[in-house]
C-alpha cells in the first residue's frame, strides 16, 4: 500500500454528557472527505482512543466507513494490553479497515526484539498493511534498528509514522530502510520530512485546516516547488507553536473544528477545556495563517 498525501487523525467529538456523538462525528468525516484530504486515521492519539472502549473503537471505524467512500482508512489498535491490540486488529479487519497503525505499547518499555515479537503478532493477527507509530515522548521507547531488522522483512509493514522530533531518525530511515515509507509525525518538521522523500503527512491540524496542509503537501511533493514549501511552512510554524503548548493540543484541534462551523465536542478526563485566553490565541493565529497562506497560493511562481 503506498501512503501519499494528507492523513487526518479523525477528532472524536463528545457530547456534554461525555457520550460519543456519532453525527457530529460522520459530519466531521464527510467535510474531511469533501475537503479532498487523502486518509483518515481512525482510532490514533488525537481521537483520544486511550479514553474510549474497545466497542467504542470499532463503532468509530464502522461509523467512519459508512460515510468516507473510496478515501482510505487507517485504523489505530494503540493498547496498554497486547491481548487488546491484537483484538482490535482483528476487529478492524473485519469492519473493513484499509490499513492498520501499530505502535509500541506505552509504559511497558520493552525491549527491540519484544517490540518486535508484539507488532509482529499483531501484524499476523490481521491480513493488513501496518503503518508504525514511532512517538517515544508518549510510549517510552524509540523503534531503533534492530526492530526495524527484524520486522521490517515482512510485507506487511508498509511505512512509520515517525513523531520522535528528531531529525538524525528521519536521516537512518531514508538511509537505512528506504522499503519503509515514511510519514511525517511530528508537525513542525513536515518540510524536512518532504524534501527526505516522505509522500504522506499524518496531521491533526487537519481536522480544520485541510486545504493549507494538503497545500504544503502540494507544494513540496507534487510541484516540487520547495520554496513556496518554505513559505506555506513559515506561515503555519505559529499554529504548530500554539497546538503544542501546555498540553492542550487535542483541546485546541476540537476548538479548531468548532471555529470552522462543526461540532468539535468536549473531551473525556483527565483533559480540560480550553481558557478563553488560549481559544483567543487560537482563533487570532488561525485567521493569520489562512490569510496568508491564500495570499501565497495566489503569486505567480517567481515570486515564491
Amino acid at each position: 500500500m503506498r501512503f501519499s498525501g494528507i492523513y487526518t487523525p479523525v477528532i472524536t467529538p463528545f457530547a456534554p454528557d461525555g457520550r460519543i456523538d456519532f453525527g457530529a462525528y460522520q459530519t466531521q468525516v464527510q467535510y474531511l472527505v469533501s475537503a479532498g484530504v487523502q486518509g483518515l486515521v481512525i482510532g490514533g492519539t488525537t481521537g483520544e482512543y486511550y479514553v474510549e472502549s474497545h466497542q467504542e473503537r470499532i463503532d468509530l471505524l464502522v461509523a467512519a466507513k459508512e460515510v468516507c467512500g473510496q478515501v482510505p482508512v487507517v485504523f489505530g489498535t494503540g493498547s496498554i494490553n497486547p491481548e487488546h491490540s491484537v483484538a482490535l486488529a482483528e476487529a478492524g479487519a473485519a469492519a473493513g479497515a484499509d490499513a492498520l497503525l501499530v505502535a509500541t505499547p506505552p509504559y511497558v518499555l520493552p525491549t527491540q526484539r519484544e517490540l518486535a515479537t508484539h507488532v509482529l503478532t499483531i501484524t499476523r493477527a490481521a491480513d493488513l498493511p501496518v503503518m508504525l507509530y514511532n512517538y517515544p515522548d508518549r510510549m517510552g521507547v524509540n523503534m531503533e534498528a534492530a526492530f526495524f531488522d527484524r520486522v521490517g522483512r515482512s510485507s506487511q509493514i508498509c511505512a512509520i509514522k515517525e513523531s520522535s522530533g528528531d531529525i538524525n531518525r528521519l536521516h537512518m530511515l531514508a538511509r537505512d530502510y528506504p522499503h519503509i515509507q515514511t510519514s511525517c509525525g511530528m508537525d513542525d518538521q513536515a518540510l524536512e520530512f518532504f524534501a527526505w522523500g516522505a509522500q504522506s503527512w499524518v496531521c491533526a491540524g487537519s481536522n480544520f485546516l485541510p486545504a493549507e496542509h494538503i497545500a504544503l503537501y502540494q507544494a513540496c511533493v507534487l510541484q516540487n516547488d520547495f520554496a513556496l514549501g518554505r513559505r506555506i511552512m513559515m506561515a503555519m510554524l505559529p499554529l504548530m507553536h500554539v497546538l503544542e503548548q501546555g498540553g492542550k493540543f487535542i483541546q485546541s484541534v476540537k476548538y479548531g473544528v468548532t471555529l470552522d462551523g462543526r461540532k468539535g465536542g468536549g473531551v473525556r478526563p483527565p483533559l480540560r477545556e480550553l481558557n478563553k485566553d488560549d481559544k483567543r490565541a487560537l482563533e487570532q493565529v488561525i485567521s493569520t495563517l489562512k490569510t496568508t497562506i491564500a495570499a501565497l497560493q495566489h503569486q505567480p511562481a517567481a515570486q515564491h
